[in-house]
């Protein structure tokens, strides 16, 4: 089965959405107007609608039928504290906030879904849209799943999607088990002595001890993980100092850890406090680690894993859905939902090389593919249909 019908018929309105949810980004827990706009939609499909969990996350309960059987689909509704760099009419009206993530095309293929499933009610059973704030790190899963989630939307089974750039328009990924690491954030102190530029003997340089922490860390990856497991530390801030004559009293030093494994990422943290802590007194410096894991690495269980892939097929054919996806470094909060329900999260291709669609996320020339988005739609329908056949 390809593309909904009816979800074409209203791909411009899809696009209308998407373009207008681009031009108002929000970020995290902050996303009161583009909470007041799903809110509005979904009400307006005649859609049963719950505000608030997690701060701005929405919910609509969509019923059919006599059948105890829950499904949960998600998505994630928050822009990235950038500027973007796009010239076209739905470019960010917002300074500093854009959306170079694809949330806003994740929020407008659920809300195509959810319009089409009011209106056609073809399953037996209770879908529950969920529209989570505050995916990039700020802990909006968590937050929902903290506030009751589960336990006043009861979910059977629970389903992610995010766009790729980079896969081609028309195909899907994905993979049981391991497919997204986990993440911590850190942020290290390295404290001296400081005093005049010229005269480095009196005071301890804590640039000097910083540069050699981030060097050392390097070993963590390539001496404390095997060698079949993988894992990323990257130290992606190095702030100190205020004048070219002033060695510092301190620096700062912060970054990120990946893993696809829970002990691997479990072990960066104390193999990271011991190095900086050991390189910084070995020169007469303190260090201060402050390790945060954010999310476990997300892993997809296996009979839903299968499910989703059929119904992908469903919308785009068997020979354009890989069920082998390959792991992916980037960290998602979704994990946070799956170590809770069965599921599988999935990636939807938002342009291969070459065609529109194929900038990475996180950069300032971003944008979501309106092409892609009666796909994406039509993808939750299927699990809807599919899961609560009648």
């Amino acid at each position: 089965m390809p593309i909904v019908n009816r979800i074409a018929d209203f791909h411009a309105d899809l696009t209308e959405w998407r373009q207008d949810l681009h031009a108002h980004p929000e970020i995290g827990f902050e996303e009161h107007r583009t909470s007041e706009v799903v809110a509005s939609k979904l009400a307006s499909f005649g859609i049963e609608v719950h505000r608030g969990l997690g701060g701005t996350g929405v919910v609509g309960v969509l019923r059919s039928g006599t059948s105890g059987r829950t499904i949960g689909l998600r998505a994630d509704m928050d822009a990235l504290p950038m500027d973007e760099h796009n010239d076209f009419p739905h470019a960010s009206q917002n300074p500093g906030r854009m959306h170079a993530c694809g949330h806003d095309g994740h929020t407008t293929m659920l809300l195509g879904a959810a319009r089409y499933l009011a209106e056609t009610r073809n399953f037996d059973g209770t879908v529950h849209f969920i529209f989570q704030p505050a995916e990039e790190g700020l802990g909006g899963a968590k937050a929902m799943v903290e506030q009751g989630l589960f336990e006043s939307f009861p979910c059977d089974v629970v389903f992610g999607m995010h766009n790729a750039p980079g896969l081609p328009i028309g195909q899907f990924a994905l993979r049981p088990g391991p497919m997204m690491a986990g993440g911590a954030l850190f942020d290290i102190t390295i404290t001296g002595k400081g005093a005049h530029g010229a005269k480095p003997q009196e005071g301890i340089d804590p640039i000097l001890v910083a540069a050699q922490v981030v060097n050392a860390l390097q070993s963590i990856v390539s001496r404390n993980v095997s060698p079949i497991e993988a894992a990323v530390v990257s130290v992606t801030k190095f702030h100190g100092g205020d004048a070219y004559n002033v060695i510092p009293d301190s620096v700062t030093l912060a970054g990120t850890a990946r893993a696809f494994a829970a002990p691997v990422l479990d072990a960066i943290g104390p193999a990271m406090r011991r190095i900086a802590e050991g390189v910084a007194a070995a020169f007469g410096a303190t260090a201060n680690l402050d390790f945060r894991p954010t999310f476990p690495p997300l892993v997809n269980h296996e009979k839903e894993t299968i499910f989703a892939g059929d119904m992908a097929a469903r919308v785009v054919g068997e020979g354009k859905v890989n069920r082998d996806g390959e792991l992916v470094s980037a960290s998602e909060d979704f994990s946070l939902m799956l170590n809770q329900r069965p599921g599988a999260f999935i990636f939807i291709g938002n342009g291969g090389q070459g065609e529109p669609g194929s900038c990475p996320v996180h950069n300032p020339h971003y944008d979501f593919n309106d092409a892609i988005l009666p796909l994406g739609a039509s993808y939750w329908t299927q699990l809807v249909e599919g899961r609560l056949a009648r």
